[in-house]
């Protein structure tokens, strides 16, 4: 299998940059498939700069992009398409792109493993006595039944479809995950990652897990464009970040510590499911007094646990809300005050998963990675970054945050 290259550099640094370059440069002589988050970033950003690159259409495909998709591989075209159609791809993609010498760009890491929570232990404990599937050494499902039409029970039928691909792998025999098919990294003459702090990252971890290898590099401006270069972290010039970002630094960050310790995981997952009603208005009432203090609402971003928007959006801020997930995305450059009220970390269950074949989770640098993607989504992001502010209520993610600024080892210990 090929070797990835990933471009792990500081957002803004120039990786879309060059990766427009290097197409613009190599049209003539190479295929390209260039893979974005966001329709908005093909639109107003890749095409804009890179026409030659063809998108698919649903109008041309029979009502389906995956077909139109199929048609421009096919016919040797250069295509510039969404995380959401990569997602998609299939054993006759698989077949297209075999031998016929594209060259891949993953504009930021994909979604590339997700838990199939609609199927629950019972269902497995039924295709397994039933012998409808089988379990491999690898933790690999693979389908036996082979006159199951969906018929009798259509909820097995997503599973018989991505077993046949050897998509699906089994967890602790009680739960079900879907992968990306590994082989689809193979199929490149050449395969680009641009991402930052891939070391944390869940795609790192599924490389890992199917042994796919990658290499670091790194983007620097040369003259008027961009060129790679060797990897070196000491070079991102964090110490520039370090002026501009404001971290909230007073009383409303005493809440959930007592005695300068921790009082459990504070503004996790588990911990938003247990705390009381006073707890989560406090948070909400913190939030509101940060808001009100900095000025004009459209000048504010924030974000939490999705679930818990609506107990802690207030006057002010409510409407600049966008997800802990958000990557690639310019829409919100113009913000100065953010505040993220959340304490990431990996599902357990995802976490487990990897853990259980060895590959080790760095779950502190993973959520450090999520806290830059999004906070670069304001107007630090702008060509000529600008000062923000920032409330952090979980020790634990300032923590991380002031570590990388000075640039100190990404760990949070209690």
């Amino acid at each position: 299998m090929k070797e990835i290259t990933v471009i792990d550099s500081i957002m803004g640094s120039g990786k879309t940059s060059w990766a427009k370059g290097y197409m613009l440069k190599h049209n003539k002589s190479k295929r390209f498939l260039y893979v974005s988050p966001f329709l908005d970033e093909i639109h107003n950003n890749i095409l804009v700069d890179c026409p030659f690159l063809n998108e698919p259409d649903s109008s041309l495909g029979k009502g389906s992009k995956l077909n139109h998709f199929k048609e421009l591989v096919a016919s040797g075209k250069s295509i510039v398409t969404t995380h959401a159609l990569f997602r998609l791809f299939d054993e006759e993609v698989i077949a297209l792109l075999e031998d016929a010498g594209y060259v891949l760009i993953l504009d930021e890491v994909a979604n590339v493993i997700e838990d199939l929570n609609k199927i629950s232990k019972h269902d497995i404990d039924i295709l397994l006595e039933t012998k409808m599937i089988k379990v491999n050494e690898n933790r690999q499902v693979v389908w036996l039944a082979e006159n199951y039409n969906g018929v009798f029970d259509g909820r097995y039928a997503n599973i018989k479809y991505h077993a046949e691909l050897g998509n699906i792998y089994l967890h602790r025999k009680s739960l079900l995950f879907w992968t990306f098919p590994a082989k689809i990294f193979s199929l490149f003459d050449e395969a680009y990652i641009l991402t930052y702090l891939f070391r944390g990252q869940v795609q790192r971890y599924y490389y890992d897990l199917f042994q796919i290898g990658y290499t670091y590099k790194s983007v620097c401006r040369m003259g008027k464009g961009y060129i790679l270069v060797d990897y070196n972290p000491l070079t991102e010039e964090r110490n520039q970040f370090r002026q501009l970002i404001n971290i909230y630094d007073g009383k409303m960050n005493n809440n959930y510590v007592d005695g300068g310790k921790v009082k459990g995981n504070e503004l996790s997952a588990t911990w938003f499911q247990r705390a009381s009603k006073e707890t989560v208005t406090r948070l909400q009432k913190n939030l509101y007094a940060y808001f009100r203090k900095m000025g004009k609402s459209n000048d504010n971003l924030w974000t939490t646990k999705k679930s818990m928007k609506t107990k802690l959006q207030g006057r002010g801020y409510s409407r600049k809300f966008i997800a802990w997930t958000t990557r690639a995305t310019n829409d919100y450059q113009d913000t100065h005050n953010l505040a993220f009220a959340y304490n990431l970390y990996m599902k357990p269950f995802e976490k487990q998963f990897f853990e259980d074949a060895g590959v080790k989770v760095d779950q502190d640098l993973l959520a450090l990675s999520d806290l830059l993607q999004w906070i670069w989504r304001s107007a630090i992001r702008k060509q000529t970054p600008e000062p923000i502010n920032i409330y952090i209520p979980s020790v634990r993610m300032r923590t991380l945050l002031v570590q990388w600024l000075n640039n100190q080892e990404v760990k949070f210990i209690r």
